[in-house]
């Protein structure tokens, strides 16, 4: 597929707390979206090896041809150039104007200032660029304010946020705010009470302030019913497909406060959001055992940027979903999961994971007898220009697919026919992304059981699997389960395969 124009790219920043914390942040001139890695957490043992991760600023330009465009400052290159190139990446310095470094007086830091600095250096980057809209790329806190310039700020103004912005990507965005295992409440109702440097923007009064447009907005505070999480949808809102979540699966790596905030943050978590906090709900979402930031955090990972730049650039997107399973009825207290890992060829890292021992397998619902909902797995986005084996005329990624069952009496697990780390169910869908003689896509698929010899010796043979959606640019076919299977899954369980192009 040919390359489509491209959109200037607005880097924001999380949080940095008090003022001597926002002076520390202003002195490196891309806000940390520079920073490397060399360390990577790989084989069974999970110990650190050497892998050099050049930042995701530096690999942008180096993969994309974006440019990096400073001149004593962002703000002065602007102000001397009547035009620049829509492939190129800016940073949000929103906290400049509230260290107290500078010759001018500091001022306090509120999301709502931020989201509006931020839509006036979107609306310069669009004068001078041509482009009609920019990608906002955000980690933690910067998410927020992102946010709220589409939930708010913008709507406030009566304009449509798509008309600015085209695409979102979050990396550990505490879209529902930050809470604690620990303390039954307690550690949240004090921070928010306090509002000890600011901590107060993650909870849900102060949420729900720079969430809501004015004219929604109530009185007396959030209603009962109303969730962080959720971004609003119908006419005039933001579509949640061009929304992606990066969401850490990793505490025990975040050593902020000598590990104490991961430890009161709890394990299901990235050591310092929890992961159930980390997504927007009908947002795309890819899970990565990574931290929050550090040694090995999300943003200076290869795992975020290779999420990040599919999504971005990607021209094909791929869903797998678990469809028309009947899980076995008896047993009421037995409990299903699902375990999915995403891998791309060519890639060095595992795409998306949930896994049991991560705390974010896929809950399958209880068996009641009848058929259950569609089950999203995975979704991947692919590049049609992405380099591959030399004679290798198809794009291909695999689905790990193993399935789990647990079993209580009487709310306590049994272990009595219990096999650690073993599963009900697992096997690899091995799917080829191609083109068909005629010219239009051809996707072939198998389970790694039924191929024979080493995965990367095999070539997929036949025709591929048929069309069945007669929707132009739906691309849409079912993929079986093995033989294995059908005692838990039902003999029409299957992978149902969602192939359209994406933009």
């Amino acid at each position: 597929m040919p390359d489509r124009a491209k959109l200037p790219i607005v880097y924001v920043r999380g949080f940095a707390g008090d003022t001597s914390g926002i002076n520390r942040v202003v002195q490196d001139p891309f806000y940390g979206f520079n920073e490397g890695s060399t360390h990577v957490r790989v084989g069974p043992d999970n110990e650190p090896a050497f892998h050099q991760f050049e930042s995701p600023l530096l690999r942008l330009h180096l993969d994309e041809g974006y440019q990096i465009l400073v001149q004593g400052g962002q703000e002065a290159y602007l102000d001397t150039h009547e035009r620049i190139p829509p492939d190129s990446m800016w940073i949000h310095r929103f906290y400049d104007v509230s260290a107290s470094t500078w010759s001018t007086k500091a001022r306090e830091f509120r999301v709502e200032d931020a989201a509006t600095d931020l839509l006036r250096l979107i609306r310069r980057l669009k004068e001078k660029s041509g482009a009609p809209r920019v990608h906002l790329v955000a980690h933690s806190m910067g998410g927020l304010v992102c946010r709220c310039l589409i939930q708010k700020i913008l709507p406030d103004l009566g304009e449509n946020p798509a008309d600015h912005v085209a695409k979102l990507f979050t990396y550990g965005t505490p879209h529902g705010g930050i809470t604690f295992d620990l303390g039954f409440g307690v550690l949240e109702r004090l921070r928010d009470a306090i509002g000890i440097n600011g901590a107060d923007i993650f909870g849900p009064e102060r949420m729900y302030e720079y969430l809501t447009p004015v004219a929604e907005q109530r009185e007396d505070g959030p209603p009962a019913s109303w969730n962080a999480r959720e971004m609003p949808v119908g006419e005039g809102a933001f579509p949640l497909h061009r929304v992606f979540c990066l969401v850490g699966t990793n505490p025990a790596d975040y050593d902020v406060a000598h590990g104490l905030s991961a430890a009161a943050v709890g394990v299901r978590s990235d050591g310092l959001v929890q992961i159930d906090n980390a997504r927007v709900p009908g947002a795309h979402q890819a899970f990565v055992h990574r931290s929050h930031s550090g040694r090995y955090g999300l943003v200076n990972s290869e795992e975020g940027y290779q999420n990040l730049r599919r999504f971005l650039f990607g021209d094909l997107k791929v869903q797998a979903e678990l469809v028309d399973h009947r899980l076995p009825v008896g047993d009421g207290d037995t409990t299903w999961q699902a375990e999915v890992k995403l891998s791309v060829r060519g890639l060095p890292i595992v795409m998306h994971e949930r896994l049991a021992k991560h705390w974010c397998p896929v809950q399958l619902p209880k068996p009641d007898g009848g058929g259950a909902a569609p089950v999203p797995l995975a979704t991947a986005f692919l590049r049609g220009s992405a380099p591959r084996p030399e004679d290798t005329a198809t794009l291909r990624h695999v689905l790990h697919v193993r399935l789990l069952s647990l079993r209580q009496r009487d709310g306590i697990l049994r272990f009595d026919d219990h096999l650690e780390q073993t599963a009900d169910f697992a096997d690899i869908l091995v799917v080829d992304v191609g083109t068909r003689d005629s010219g239009s896509p051809g996707v072939w698929a198998a389970w790694n059981s039924r191929i024979a010899g080493a995965l990367r010796a095999h070539e997929p043979t036949g025709d591929p699997l048929g069309d069945e959606d007669p929707r132009t640019g739906v691309w849409v076919a079912h993929v079986p389960f093995p033989d294995s299977a059908r005692p838990l899954l039902g003999d029409r369980a299957r992978i149902r395969l969602t192939v359209t192009p994406w933009e």
